[in-house]
């Protein structure tokens, strides 16, 4: 049986493996210091520098979720705080909840799902022009606005601008002037996107939700400038959305989890819709009550009977 001697290492025979071991710990340390994707922070207990910047806050399990700087939580019973999620450059403005999850919009646009239970971020989406609209900065009169206003502006139309739709399957709903979108909170599945037509926009500040559906508003103008007809978008994941007819001035009022009334000027008068049927409740007493697809809620009154002669 023949052998063969070890072989002697040689400074030169080291190099080339020295240099594959430079190269996989270069690669670590630049993998250890990649930046985190959307400059996400989740810390546990300590956020003493936590400053909601609204007063909004919501219930959630055994935890109080605040608003500012970032998503804040808090210890219903003790008060004290247990985790605080931040982006790096980003401030968090309003804060909705679909089903068990929370919903964050974000001063740059962008809309994040996080789960309190155990602070996990879910999913990121962007929403085009979203950012530009919540600062306000090319309207007219917004250079003479005030810190405070333009802060109380930003805080007002990410209100408006973001709903959450609780029903079986919940999804959210984000509406800017000129571009609507729907995502499903599962996987944050973009689900629809819509541009409003012609020269119309979509109106944030009238847009309602239910538990099954969001109706955004459109209004409308001619080659003047003059407003015109509009119209009311109702969309849902379950089933196919549907379009109604409304005036310029029409107003959005929620009654319940499925109810909408909608208010058209004293000409068309108020209606009922049920977004749970897509079709508007029939009124009382009126000929197509019998056979309406949504019969009114509650009971109507009973018609005087005629005085016998």
């Amino acid at each position: 049986m023949s052998w063969k001697p070890l072989r002697v290492l040689t400074p030169r025979s080291i190099l080339p493996a020295l240099a594959v071991l430079l190269v996989l710990v270069a690669g670590a340390a630049a993998h250890a210091n990649k930046p985190v994707p959307f400059g996400d922070r989740v810390a546990e207990p300590g956020g003493a520098d936590a400053s909601p910047i609204n007063a909004q806050s919501l219930d959630t399990g055994g935890l109080e979720l605040k608003v500012g700087p970032g998503l804040e939580a808090y210890n219903r019973t003790s008060g004290e705080h247990a985790w605080s999620y931040r982006r790096e450059g980003a401030t968090a403005l309003y804060l909705s909840m679909a089903g068990e999850n929370a919903v964050v919009l974000w001063d740059d646009g962008l809309i994040t799902s996080v789960r309190p239970s155990d602070h996990e971020v879910r999913w990121h989406r962007a929403v085009p022009g979203l950012a530009e609209w919540l600062k306000g900065e090319d309207e007219p009169g917004a250079d003479k606005r005030t810190e405070a206003q333009r802060k109380q502006t930003s805080l007002e139309r990410a209100a408006s601008a973001l709903h959450t739709v609780r029903d079986s399957s919940p999804w959210v709903a984000v509406v800017t002037p000129g571009l609507t979108m729907g995502f499903r909170d599962a996987d944050g599945d973009l689900r629809y996107n819509s541009k409003p037509a012609g020269n119309c926009v979509y109106d944030p500040t009238r847009t309602v939700g239910t538990d099954y559906a969001v109706l955004v508003p459109r209004s409308c103008t001619n080659s003047s400038g003059q407003a015109m007809s509009g119209g009311i978008s109702g969309y849902r994941l379950d089933s196919t959305g549907w379009q109604l007819n409304a005036g310029p001035a029409v107003a959005l009022k929620v009654l319940d989890g499925q109810r909408v009334l909608i208010s058209d000027g004293p000409i068309v008068g108020t209606k009922v819709f049920d977004t749970r049927a897509a079709a508007p409740e029939a009124a009382c007493g009126s000929p197509v009550e019998p056979f309406a697809a949504v019969r009114p809620q509650g009971s109507c009154p009973v018609p005087e009977a005629d005085p016998q002669p």
